[in-house]
């Protein structure tokens, strides 16, 4: 029933026959620019995301798809979702594979973590990699055993070149894949979108579209920290904070470290299975070194816009709070408005600096199912429980988020929600059953406290009067079912300030 206080003669009244009426979901993180061009990529997931069980399997999804999308010779096919940690055999894709079955297209296959990519010849030609590339500090280049060629994947630091070359669209092509893309994030139920790593020709785009009108939803663009000086020459620093047409830049990003997956994070002890080269005593790297870092957050901090600063293993953790108790002296507790992104390898000693120092984790517990398995093998049992440690950091009086990092995993906030509650893995094992949340404590990760993470608590994340009418509609109300059916839960409808975006078939 609506409070008699809320209705008067022009109230519209709708009977969801049972449905759950939420606050729409507010994406913590994700790489809003990548939904764009997903469209137009194979998709090569492992299962149940994907069918890229395999090396067989991966290319199997590529040629399907070029030959659906009809792609001529010459052009580069692109793919999305590669998995290394669960091919069979730890039989890797590798550059003769994808020369193989496709001498006469340049090809590249992105990584799960989106830190990296294999490549077969024509593609590594396009992009300036061969032989005499130097692998960069924080950086990885798989080489051909006996040689100096690129083989395998190139990630980190040495993939940013390959990163900052992205394909030109037109005019209306931004427009149409702005749509596409963000009707991804409203059939999940997003309003608001993360874009996690903005580089020049991103923000531009972006800019385009949205100056065009074309946004459904809110977009918020992090510039990534190399590109924050061009990204303000185009759009002053006195303009960030506020929305334009449903976009906004909110503040800056800097990545200190890899991904625990693809063995590029950095821990303070070894990783128990070597590194993605063979590396032996591997800890992963820095992907700037400390002082960089520290002259990094310094800059972010002088310019007194928000900072999101990707970290995974405990060293890299370390490492900002380092940069932070040298960038903040003399006022380390101010709130600056820092979100620690996916912090999953976070030790309980360090949960205190968070608090202490304002800092927010957006934690990443999609992990629990979609890598635990790599997790344990790569960090140990013990270590890897204690993955995204969400019980602990809410009771120590944090508000953290949650986020699918998209497209690192797919856009699914029921799935999401269904990790944080239930914690267990691909392969059926409960993964740090201390540190499950309740469903309306895994509900807030991803609607109040993300409103709180952008400073827009006073406008959304929560049904009151004055603030925005974003809502979503699910068939089932996650606070009443079983958790283990949490995951099965459907959008039925995406509502953007009143107006139906999305509703489903």
């Amino acid at each position: 029933m609506i409070e008699q206080e809320h209705k008067d003669d022009s109230t519209k009244v709708i009977d969801l026959g049972g449905k759950a009426l939420l606050p729409s979901f507010i994406d913590a993180h994700s790489h809003y620019i990548n939904s764009l061009s997903v469209a137009n990529q194979a998709k090569v997931y492992a299962p149940p995301s994907g069918t890229g069980k395999d090396v067989e399997s991966i290319i199997a999804a590529i040629r399907k798809f070029a030959d659906d999308h009809n792609i001529p010779t010459g052009e580069l096919i692109m793919a999305y979702g590669y998995d290394d940690t669960v091919m069979p055999g730890g039989r890797l894709l590798n550059r003769d594979d994808l020369d193989a079955a496709f001498p006469d297209n340049p090809v590249r296959v992105d990584h799960v973590s989106m830190h990296g990519a294999v490549m077969n010849s024509l593609a590594l030609k396009k992009y300036g990699y061969s032989a005499e590339t130097v692998t960069p500090p924080g950086g990885v280049i798989v080489r051909k055993d006996g040689s100096d060629e690129p083989y395998g994947l190139i990630m980190e630091s040495a993939f940013l070149q390959a990163m900052e070359q992205s394909e030109p669209m037109t005019p209306a092509q931004e427009i149409e894949a702005t749509k596409a893309g963000q009707m991804l994030y409203a059939e999940a139920g997003i309003t608001t979108a993360h874009e996690g790593a903005t580089h020049l020709a991103n923000f531009q785009t972006m800019k385009r579209a949205s100056d065009a009108g074309a946004n459904v939803i809110d977009v918020i663009a992090y510039p990534f920290i190399t590109d924050v000086d061009k990204i303000a020459a185009e759009y002053p620093v006195s303009e960030w904070g506020k929305y334009n047409n449903r976009f906004k830049v909110g503040g800056v990003k800097i990545t200190i470290d890899g991904s625990p997956q693809g063995r590029t994070a950095f821990f303070t002890t070894p990783y128990l299975t070597g590194g993605p080269a063979g590396e032996k005593d591997w800890k992963g790297e820095l992907t700037f070194p400390q002082d960089t870092v520290n002259q990094m957050v310094k800059k972010v901090y002088d310019l007194g816009v928000p900072l999101d600063l990707h970290a995974n293993g405990d060293a890299a953790i370390d490492t900002f709070f380092a940069a932070h108790e040298l960038a903040a002296a003399g006022d380390l507790t101010k709130d600056r408005h820092v979100t620690m992104v996916h912090a999953q390898f976070t030790r309980p000693d360090q949960i205190p600096k968070y608090i202490e120092y304002k800092i927010r984790p957006s934690f990443y517990t999609l992990h629990t199912y979609y890598f635990a398995e790599a997790h344990i093998a790569n960090r140990g049992k013990e270590q890897a429980m204690y993955i995204s440690p969400m019980r602990d950091a809410i009771d120590a009086g944090l508000h953290p988020t949650n986020h699918t990092d998209f497209v690192v995993a797919p856009l699914d906030q029921m799935f999401m929600l269904w990790s944080a509650v239930n914690r267990v893995s691909r392969a059926g094992a409960e993964i740090g059953p201390d540190q499950r949340v309740s469903p309306l404590e895994g509900l807030k990760t991803m609607t109040i406290w993300a409103a709180e993470q952008y400073g827009e608590q006073d406008r959304k994340g929560s049904l009151e009067p004055g603030k925005l009418a974003d809502l979503v509609i699910l068939d089932k109300n996650p606070l009443e079912v079983d958790p283990m059916a949490i995951k099965d839960i459907k959008v039925v409808e995406t509502i953007k300030e009143g107006e139906t975006i999305y509703r489903a078939d």
